[in-house]
């Protein structure tokens, strides 16, 4: 092993050197690996000798590169039958390790989809987001979740199908609410036909899948039939299902009557960031848009971003069976991106960038969007640098703080209590850094804040002194915010001296008084408690991230206490699982008539066997 202290491409060269004589000429996926053990970079190769040896030229790579080549000193590699393999490996390892030096598109979110089911005699229209597990048909990807419920909302009235649980559908002795406002036909209680109910769920699919024409040419001849025979409330209702129709596609602006199934996706450049803004359109329907702003783009083109993006947007979605383009990708990626794509959708895709019609209008539009939505983001990420700017300022740090993490915890007289860890830094709040800590401290009082405190910053840094110990501080915060006055501070600022911790800094945020918004005060080392101007922009920015960390404890703390509440003595028996417990309750009616049943009544109960109705039965009777 070359030994190296500071980093060197000459050095990083050569250990890559080193490794070229046990590489292959075969297909496969290279890893670069730093000194501590992180991921620096995750490639993928046809030829993984002819590749990777690219690497020991400096006139072949951008300078961003080369400092990763500086920085290695291991390599790893997995071989592939074939190159489509190779790339979609490379997108499943980048999506999965963040590699420092890749382009990485943060897509942390999973679209959300119009499920019609078909696991139930009476299909059922839900939002449903996550893996295709259920069955049934799927309608999207929408591209918010905002959009789902709005088009669910009018479908409702359209189509009168039900959205209820399985559960409650069957428990339904009468009509409920959605009924009473013309949402749903109430097949629970019998008020539609089975065949009407079908011809219903009929309809929607066809609208859903784009024969939305079809299915309003036939609800209008209704309609006309339904007066003519003067029947005028059953004219009614059709006219309303048809205004609900009409609502969903005048929402849909910029619909193409010639395009099916495709996403149009467009790159806009600038400033050395980068936006890329996508499309949706299925069964010729627009189902939104979303903008994405990968990193690590500065030095890349807009060939190599698109192939990046589509490799790893498509890693875990199914492509449609058109992908329109504002660039051309570089010669190589096309037909390899093309195979990977197929592979994935399991039939033919096809890549295309529109010079002329409709869809190059579609093209269009998406980039105008794109270019908007990163002007948009760099104005505000100047605003956000101003603000941190001014929180350096304020309280006397070397340099703006690239990540704040705030503290604040919630309890009911110390029930249920936890701790919560949110973060923001100069892209905003950094959600996939937050952090819930359940408080386990036996000896705390409850209802002592103090010691809460205590016991989340003592757990949080240890773990960071662990990763520090490894080589990595890459998520030490440069300032600690803490809810609180006089008191909190102290605990805490003990607590980091204990630790030995004098590189971050420490403030604590108190409400004013009467406890108004506008009138805090910062406690700080070596500094009296100070306010700012109610009307100070600094001040709102940290109040916002104050509310932040409390709005997260909030949350957390009553999701830890609904599950208590939903927690019975039957949770505490080794074997009885959610059907047993569900099939016991539903027998005896609650917890305690199941403690207080005798041994043959539980063996009487559906999935009792003999043996776990005596573990049940010896269970609230340890005497016995």
């Amino acid at each position: 092993m070359i030994e190296h202290d500071t980093p060197s491409f000459s050095r990083g060269a050569a250990i890559i050197k080193e490794f070229l004589k046990q590489l292959p000429s075969s297909p496969g996926v290279y890893r670069m690996i730093g000194k501590t053990g992180d991921i620096l970079y995750v490639g993928k190769a046809k030829n993984l000798k002819k590749r990777v040896m690219a690497y020991t030229k400096p006139e072949r790579i951008p300078a961003r590169i080369q400092r990763m080549v500086g920085h290695t000193t291991h390599l790893e590699v997995v071989t592939t039958h074939t190159e489509v393999e190779a790339l979609l490996l490379e997108a499943n390892l980048i999506k999965k390790l963040l590699p420092r030096y890749n382009i990485l598109l943060k897509d942390d979110k999973s679209f959300p989809y119009i499920l019609i089911t078909a696991d139930h005699p009476w299909a059922q229209i839900v939002k449903h987001r996550g893996a295709r597990n259920r069955k049934g048909e799927y309608f999207g990807p929408f591209a918010s979740a905002g959009a789902v419920h709005q088009t669910l909302a009018q479908l409702q009235r359209a189509f009168l199908l039900r959205s209820c649980s399985d559960s409650v559908f069957a428990s339904r002795a009468r009509p409920c609410l959605l009924h009473q406002i013309k949402r749903c036909s109430a097949p629970c209680v019998d008020r539609v036909t089975h065949a009407d109910y079908d011809q219903l769920v009929g309809e929607a699919r066809d609208f859903l899948s784009g024969r939305s024409q079809q299915v309003q040419k036939a609800l209008v001849q209704q309609m006309e039939a339904a007066s003519q025979s003067l029947e005028f409330e059953r004219a009614a209702m059709f006219r309303d299902r048809i205004r609900a129709l009409t609502a969903i596609q005048a929402r849909q602006d910029i619909n193409s009557t010639d395009m099916e199934d495709a996403d149009v996706i467009a790159l806009h450049q600038a400033g050395g960031s980068a936006c890329l803004q996508i499309f949706f359109f299925r069964s010729g329907c627009n189902f939104g848009n979303r903008a994405f702003f990968p990193s690590q783009t500065q030095d890349e083109t807009p060939e190599e971003i698109l192939a990046a993006f589509l490799a790893q947007f498509y890693e875990d979605k199914i492509p449609p069976s058109e992908v329109l383009l504002s660039h051309p990708l570089a010669g190589e990626d096309v037909e390899l991106i093309n195979q990977a794509l197929t592979q994935r959708a399991g039939r033919k895709v096809h890549l295309a960038v529109p010079q002329r019609g409709d869809r190059r209008k579609m093209v269009l539009h998406a980039y105008d969007n794109a270019r908007e939505a990163l002007g948009r983001r760099m104005a505000e990420s100047a605003a956000q640098g101003k603000l941190l700017q001014g929180v350096a300022d304020l309280f006397q740090l070397e340099a703006k703080p690239e990540r704040i993490e705030v503290y604040d915890n919630s309890h009911i007289q110390g029930a249920f209590a936890v701790g919560a860890m949110i973060v923001a830094g100069p892209e905003g709040f950094m959600k996939n850094a937050y952090r819930k800590f359940n408080i386990k401290g036996a000896d705390i009082a409850p209802g002592d804040d103090f010691a809460m405190m205590k016991e989340v910053l003592s757990r949080r840094f240890r773990r960071a002194k662990e990763e520090e110990s490894q080589g990595d501080r890459s998520q030490w915060p440069d300032l600690l915010l803490i809810d609180g006055g006089a008191g909190q501070f102290k605990v805490v600022a003990e607590l980091m001296t204990e630790m030995g911790i004098d590189d971050v800094a420490l403030v604590s945020i108190a409400k004013g008084a009467d406890r108004d918004a506008g009138r805090e005060r910062f406690h700080q080392r070596d500094r009296p408690p100070f306010s700012l101007p109610p009307n100070d922009p600094v001040l709102y920015y940290l109040q916002r991230l104050r509310d932040e960390a409390h709005r997260f404890a909030i949350g957390t703390h009553r999701a830890k206490r609904s599950q208590a509440i939903g927690r019975t003595p039957l949770d505490e028996i080794i074997g009885i699982g959610t059907r047993r417990k569900k099939a016991l309750l539903n027998h005896f009616g609650s917890a305690r008539a199941v403690g207080e049943a005798g041994l043959s009544d539980l063996q009487g109960v559906t999935g009792i066997s003999q043996a776990m109705a005596k573990k049940i039965y010896d269970h609230f009777h340890p005497e016995g």
